[in-house]
């Protein structure tokens, strides 16, 4: 009988998916991965998984320890599925500010939730340090003791990338493919991605696309951390310092989306293609559109489809918030 022994074999090997409306607009082919798809409901549980499989391999994680992370959400999901499936407990410190229904969901997958103010990561409240200073204190105060996942800066968020995430793209489009594009939050999607093509092959280029407020379209192309112009409502992605995955990323061009840019293909999209995403996927819809155009008509180019929208219902699907962000608002969504 062919079955999945647990959930840890469910992640990973999702489809490619023709996104019919950018494709048509730049006479270009482009294609998203359904990282929706996974069980944790987005890309971050091959990220978990990986940082996970590290931390036993290493022995850092015993039986019946406990994985601390700060995240925006997506990845606490991921990690809190994977330690009740393996037999850990998962703490999960997170900005308040992040969507009401990601603070659902971890209520509700059992995760020790830790609500902390929105701070600049220089300041030592940021939901970052925090993480750290809570693995500390449960690594010496627990008997099977705790790690520290540490997703922006532990490599094995790439190497999962590189090994599973950018091999299943090249065997999808069979080397087929002109450029790959995403926005960052870690940067493990990008580096992880950048490094399996690259090594496939170097002419493929890769883009990054970075929401208004972030810092890394101005680094990549011009060398100097300088944040944009404006803010904006996506979550999970933009930043404004080198974190250890993004140092290993090979990007050769960088965009700023704006969330005006955005919402509309996100909206679009699940008017006229079935398909109803969260805001980080609209960004890269929007980033591989500028390197279709960049590139020319008849290229391949892919990304990411990170997660659901109704992750999101509460903001982006909301008309009375965007009306108050002064951003646009579909006719079929408007009140």
């Amino acid at each position: 009988m062919a079955s999945a022994a647990d959930v840890t074999q469910l992640i990973g090997n999702t489809p490619l998916l023709y996104l019919r409306q950018a494709s048509e607009r730049t006479g270009c082919r482009i294609f998203g991965k359904a990282e929706f798809m996974n069980p944790g409901g987005s890309v971050k549980d091959r990220t978990a998984l990986g940082i996970i499989r590290a931390a036993e391999a290493s022995g850092e994680l015993r039986p019946g320890g406990r994985i601390v992370e700060g995240t925006a959400g997506n990845t606490g999901i991921g990690l809190t599925l994977l330690a009740n499936a393996l037999g850990y407990t998962s703490t999960v410190v997170m900005p308040i500010s992040q969507s009401r229904e990601k603070i659902d969901t971890l209520e509700l997958l059992g995760a020790d939730l830790h609500l902390v103010p929105a701070t600049s990561y220089s300041e030592p409240g940021h939901y970052i340090h925090t993480a750290q200073r809570l693995a500390e204190k449960f690594a010496s105060s627990e008997a099977a003791g705790a790690v520290w996942a540490r997703q922006f800066d532990n490599l094995a968020n790439m190497a999962v990338h590189r090994d599973t995430t950018g091999e299943e793209i090249w065997q999808q489009t069979e080397g087929e493919i002109d450029g790959f594009i995403c926005a960052v939050g870690t940067g493990g999607t990008l580096a992880g991605v950048s490094q399996a093509l690259k090594a496939h092959r170097e002419s493929i280029t890769i883009g990054l696309a970075d929401p208004q407020g972030a810092s890394l379209s101005h680094y990549f192309n011009c060398g100097e951390l300088r944040p944009s112009a404006g803010s904006s409502i996506m979550e999970g992605i933009g930043i404004n310092h080198i974190t250890g995955n993004v140092a290993q990323a090979r990007v050769d061009t960088a965009f700023t989306v704006t969330d005006e840019e955005a919402l509309p293909l996100l909206f679009d999209l699940l008017q006229h293609e079935g398909l109803c995403l969260g805001g980080s996927a609209g960004v890269n819809i929007a980033g591989a559109v500028k390197l279709a155009e960049q590139l020319g008509p008849g290229h391949t180019i892919v990304t990411i489809l990170c997660d659901y929208g109704n992750r999101y219902q509460s903001k982006l699907f909301n008309p009375a918030f965007l009306h108050n962000k002064g951003l646009p608002v579909p006719p079929w969504l408007d009140i």
